[in-house]
């Protein structure tokens, strides 16, 4: 009997393309100056600002009301979908 040659699985494949790439790609550091930058424009809010949002019951009850809204909005349309999709085929 003859040994048969097996193939490589697409995982072998995958995991010898990402120690070939992890040999040949450098890390890169950016500069300060994009850092700087990028730091500027991503502003956390404050702990205080944060539990004022959370403690302002009213926008959260518009925000609740209009996230169930369009959820019942959306089941609606799919139901009203399935019943005309599903009365055409059964004619």
């Amino acid at each position: 009997m003859t040994k048969r040659k097996t193939n490589p699985t697409h995982e072998e494949n995958l995991d010898a393309i990402e120690a070939h790439l992890a040999g040949t790609l450098k890390p890169v550091t950016p500069s300060n100056d994009i850092v700087q930058r990028l730091r500027d424009r991503i502003q956390f809010p404050s702990r205080d600002e944060i539990t004022l949002r959370l403690s302002d019951w009213r926008r959260l009850f518009f925000v609740f009301s209009g996230v169930m809204s369009g959820m019942l909005l959306l089941i609606t349309i799919a139901r009203a979908f399935y019943y005309l999709v599903g009365r055409r085929s059964a004619t």
